[in-house]
């Protein structure tokens, strides 16, 4: 009966007119951002964090969370009708949803698309309503020790699953560690790596470390690469699906959801990884293989599922431990300490309409984009052709707008203009950014986890490993990180990296 309690506590939280206001309003962006290649939900998350300061904390996470997911809507838009994914979880879409298209089918494989994310998000919210409350109540029997083991193998795993080397990942966690010690020591007090300079005794700001490293080097990179896009002119026709498509869609859709509801939890690329993971399996257990390539329905069912439901459950490790599965979690903590609440697992106790009134806004949020999306096809087609020489300046000055009204600091202006070029050098260099914005983010939160743990330890190390928990949690990380580094697994990472990008 508590789930049910808590469920209508959450409906009528999230049902409430401002709350549907913002969530409309979220859905929409994401949906927007996602249709425009080179923007992405994390840049767009971290321009808009300066604006939740003025609204309250579920009405502005209810938006970012609307953005998220939504993106994986708006980009299946672009990957189906230009060959070009406005998200990365939907580069696995465009291979069959374009061939669709351009068999004169694009209006099936995106009502294929929008059904089949539908299905993943209602499933995967109730996982969220499921799963939620048993792993909040055990999070509250963690310690300072249990914290500190859980945080080292979310980012081990966002290790595992970055992009591109493993040495290069490490190293962008331990540049981020290193970024999120500037500030002032929690325990003397003593300002560390501040350069002298007095605004940085709170630390670096990371909203600014945020828009830098993903909404600037995400700019000029666009700049440099911009493509002419050929955008499918054909109008598209035929929105509902066929009885035999969608006999052909069900097992697909079905699968994709189980796929990305468990790797979604992961930390680093659950979403994107559960996208390609979708099409390998679809396309060895077909019947049809020969399709895959050429307009495959369930090359479009299955991934767009997967990336929806791996979205979706990304949530579950945020709301339960205050852990981010991904940089959009990471910027969604941001969100949340900047309203005043702290991440983790008291924020069922103690907020609870806020807890439950986010989880019923995501089904909220789905219902909402499957039946927008469809009408609204045309409008996203015509944004497609707006030249990106137009577009930058606007977002540029929404940046620099955004970021200095947070603290009204000229410094967090210089913060993000020096990030956004270190963002660009690392795109540049093949680093994926995303490690470096976890270690940011948890790396003083481990900090303090492990300096508690050793205080109430009196200095024995072994406490990490004498509590049972505590051992098990860092034993899978260190299994983790030598799988990775096997031969075998290695090679296959690479492989399935490749084949995404």
């Amino acid at each position: 009966m508590d789930l049910f309690s808590n469920l209508a506590l959450g409906f009528a939280t999230a049902a409430s007119p401002a709350n549907l206001l913002f969530c409309l309003i979220g859905v929409l962006l994401g949906t927007l951002i996602g249709v425009l290649p080179g923007i992405g939900a994390t840049a767009t998350i971290a321009m808009l964090l300066p604006i939740t300061f003025q609204l309250e904390p579920v009405s502005s996470l209810i938006m970012l969370a609307g953005i998220y997911y939504g993106a994986q809507y708006g980009g299946s838009t672009t990957a189906i009708l230009i060959n070009m994914p406005g998200e990365s979880s939907s580069a696995v879409t465009a291979i069959d949803g374009y061939q669709m298209a351009r068999n004169g089918r694009a209006g099936a494989a995106l009502a294929i698309a929008a059904l089949g994310s539908f299905f993943a998000g209602t499933v995967s919210t109730f996982l969220v309503a499921i799963f939620a409350p048993p792993l909040t109540a055990m999070a509250l029997e963690f310690g300072a020790a249990e914290y500190f083991s859980l945080m080292i193998v979310g980012l081990i795993s966002a290790v595992a699953l970055a992009h591109g080397s493993i040495v290069k990942a490490l190293a962008m966690v331990a540049l981020g560690l290193l970024l999120g010690l500037v500030g002032t020591d929690i325990y003397s007090g003593t300002p560390r790596f501040t350069l002298g300079i007095r605004e940085y005794a709170d630390g670096l700001n990371f909203v600014a470390l945020a828009v830098g490293v993903f909404g600037i080097a995400e700019i000029l990179r666009n700049l440099e690469s911009e493509k002419t896009r050929e955008v499918l002119m054909a109008k598209v026709s035929e929105l509902m699906p066929t009885r035999e498509d969608f006999k052909r869609m069900f097992g697909p859709v079905v699968r994709g959801t189980a796929i990305g509801s468990a790797l979604g939890i992961l930390p680093g690329g659950g979403a994107i990884l559960a996208a390609f993971a979708s099409y390998t399996v679809e396309k060895r257990i077909s019947d049809r293989p020969e399709e895959f390539g050429k307009g495959a329905i369930a090359g479009v069912a299955g991934p767009e599922s997967a990336n929806n439901a791996g979205a979706q459950t990304s949530f579950i490790p945020l709301l339960t431990l205050g852990i981010p599965a991904n940089p959009v979690m990471a910027l969604m903590i941001g969100a949340m300490i900047i309203q005043g609440i702290v991440p983790g697992p008291n924020v069922a106790v103690e907020q609870p309409a806020l807890f439950w009134g986010i989880i019923a806004s995501m089904w909220i949020g789905n219902l909402m984009l499957v039946v927008l999306n469809l009408p609204l096809i045309g409008l996203w087609v015509k944004l497609l052709k707006i030249p990106y020489f137009i577009l930058f300046p606007i977002i540029m000055a929404f940046c620099s707008i955004g970021v200095y009204s947070v603290n009204s600091n000229v410094y967090d202006l210089y913060a993000v203009a020096f990030f956004g070029f270190v963002g660009y050098l690392l795109l540049k260099l093949r680093c994926e950014p995303a490690p470096l914005l976890l270690g940011f983010v948890l790396g003083p939160l481990i900090e303090e986890n492990l300096r508690r743990a050793m205080i109430l330890s009196r200095g024995d190390p072994t406490t990490f490993v004498t509590r049972p928990i505590s051992a098990v949690l860092l034993l899978i990380a260190a299994i983790v990180l030598v799988v990775v580094f096997l031969p075998s697994v290695k090679a296959k990472r690479e492989e399935v990296f490749v084949e995404e990008d």
